[in-house]
């Protein structure tokens, strides 16, 4: 019988492995004691909610991991099909025919793809200016070219903002993949992306737990009623102790590390509030329930359309080769 070895990682790697695994078996064992304890096998809103919301953790972790083992183009893939369901979540709630449809489909079958194509090959110049030019020139030059400017323009401004933050943003996630640190020729840059992931997502869930435990005084009671003034800083704070305690596996100082992730992390509560105004301007509570417990794509992706390429351009120009 042949004997398939394990993908040889690094001792750092396996240690993350082990660190993440341990936080979801800790938080499923939680989940269900209150469960028993308290719901008393009984539905019950917010144990249910949570649990679930743990079961998609388990689901994402796996997918991001198994991405992670296949490479650049698995990770590349995987935010490139993450883009598309988040990019439709954030059109849907237009009127049907409000948006043209040769515009959506050359978005999702030419826009989209293209910027991928260009994170995957590493053309950093090429990615970074190619939706900006089609938000910026080539759709107002269409709605120029017939005849309608400000009626195209109207019509388009949902897709615009769109390509922006759901395709553009989110494609510097895979994009760190294509980044060399300076004077480490053998950092692994998944390290880079396995860190941005961590700290900003775990900012979200500490946000949620400490607003459940200790929340009082809304930060945004007109756009998300939700978030607590406690909430937001407690979860952000820990997060970025957090960040600064996986210092190791970054370019960073741990001092860095930690300015670092409070800089990502507070993009990354803008980004979700932004999100949270466009919800509630078109009256829903989440983007769809594609991911259960959590809502659509889009809004587990809010907290990284602003944070990732941020995080990009400090690693390029501050620590890359």
């Amino acid at each position: 019988m042949t004997v398939y070895p394990l993908p040889a990682l690094q001792d750092e790697a396996w240690r993350l492995i082990a660190g993440i695994a341990t936080l979801l078996v800790l938080a499923s064992l939680v989940g269900q004691v209150l469960r028993i304890a308290v719901a008393r096998r009984q539905p019950h809103a917010v144990i249910d909610n949570l649990n679930r919301r743990i079961g998609a953790w388990w689901v994402i972790a796996i997918l991001v991991g198994l991405a992670l083992l296949a490479g650049r183009i698995g990770v590349t893939l995987l935010f490139a099909l993450a883009s598309l369901a988040a990019l439709r979540e954030f059109v849907a709630a237009e009127p049907p025919g409000r948006i043209p449809q040769a515009m959506l489909l050359g978005s999702y079958l030419l826009v989209l793809p293209l910027q991928y194509l260009l994170v995957w090959n590493g053309s950093h110049l090429l990615y970074g200016l190619f939706v900006p030019i089609c938000v910026v020139l080539v759709l107002p030059m269409l709605g120029l070219l017939s005849g309608q400017l400000r009626d195209f323009l109207d019509r388009t401004r949902s897709l615009r903002l769109g390509l922006l933050s759901c395709v553009y943003g989110i494609s510097y996630v895979p994009a760190l993949l294509t980044l060399q640190m300076s004077g480490q020729p053998d950092h692994n840059p998944a390290y880079l992306l396995v860190y941005l992931l961590l700290v900003v997502q775990l900012s979200d869930v500490l946000q949620y737990l400490w607003g459940r435990l200790a929340g009082r005084h809304a930060i945004a009671p007109q756009l998300s009623p939700a978030k607590t003034i406690e909430g937001t800083l407690g979860g952000i704070l820990s997060a970025s102790a957090l960040g600064a305690g996986l210092a190791s596996i970054t370019p960073f100082t741990v001092p860095e590390a930690a300015m670092v992730s409070l800089l990502i992390t507070l993009l990354g509560f803008l980004g979700g509030l932004a999100m949270s105004a466009a919800k509630r301007r078109r009256g829903i509570k989440d983007w769809s329930s594609l991911i259960p417990g959590h809502g659509g794509m889009l809004d587990r992706l809010d907290s990284l359309f602003l944070s990732a390429p941020v995080f990009f351009h400090l690693l390029r120009y501050g620590w890359s080769a």
